[in-house]
């Protein structure tokens, strides 16, 4: 079948947590408002990640995977899961599922009109130095692109391919995808989705890389915003 929306999953060392994502996602397919599929992006994992993903995989034919060789970092995994991609709509979640696959058709609601489409994580179930950090790098990538987006570290949203594959990804560039799609002259909305506490596994940014990383890249934005080629064919013969 033809397939409308992908959903890109990067993972890296999620071995407890693979499981779950056959359930929740398989659930998910199940009652999607667009055919969907899912690509999992496996990051390097040292564990028995893609021993699990493999297996996963055999067993629904909506699921396929890449293997990085080495571990690269989000940002990679999602340029990764945009690169590869074939349906019209793209998106990704994260492997912990804190938040939920079933909120994608919330999203999707507003994918005609929008061309990305962002939670915005309601009602946090993160620690209080998490949330706060969370706040402060927000509130500091807000003041440098006025995108107007309060939680662009939600890991829930919906794009458009064809907009997707226009961004240019830079490590830390994953936080910014909002504000990406601003300089394509493209329309940006957020939307209250659920959030839970981490289940299983571990977190993989801490407070520097939350706090810290995301300021130095507001830097590197500001820099593609002065240099970025943005371009519309009006005629071609």
């Amino acid at each position: 079948m033809k397939y409308e929306f992908t959903i890109i999953v990067p993972l890296y060392n999620e071995e407890e947590n693979i499981s779950r994502l056959e359930k929740e996602l398989g659930d998910y397919l199940k009652i999607a408002s667009k055919k969907t599929a899912v690509l999992f992006i496996n990051d390097g994992s040292k564990d028995k990640s893609q021993e699990l993903l493999e297996g996963i995989c055999k067993n629904n034919e909506a699921f396929s995977f890449l293997q990085f060789e080495k571990n690269c970092g989000l940002s990679a995994a999602i340029k990764a899961g945009f690169d590869h991609v074939s349906t019209p709509l793209v998106g990704y979640i994260d492997a912990d599922l804190q938040t939920s696959p079933q909120d994608f058709n919330l999203l999707l609601e507003h994918i005609d009109t929008f061309d990305l489409v962002t939670g915005v994580r309601a009602n946090r179930k993160d620690a209080f130095v998490k949330n706060m950090s969370s706040k402060i790098a927000n509130g500091i990538r807000r003041a440098f692109t006025n995108d107007g987006m309060d939680d662009t570290g939600c890991p829930l949203k919906v794009i458009k391919t064809e907009q997707a594959k226009r961004i240019p990804m830079f490590k830390g560039l994953h936080r910014f995808l909002p504000a990406m799609i601003l300089l394509q002259h493209g329309k940006i909305i957020q939307i209250p989705v659920q959030h839970f506490p981490r289940m299983a596994g571990q977190a993989k940014f801490g407070l520097w890389n939350r706090l810290f990383g995301p300021f130095v890249d507001c830097f590197a934005y500001l820099w593609m915003k002065k240099k970025y080629i943005n371009y519309q064919v009006a005629k071609k013969g």
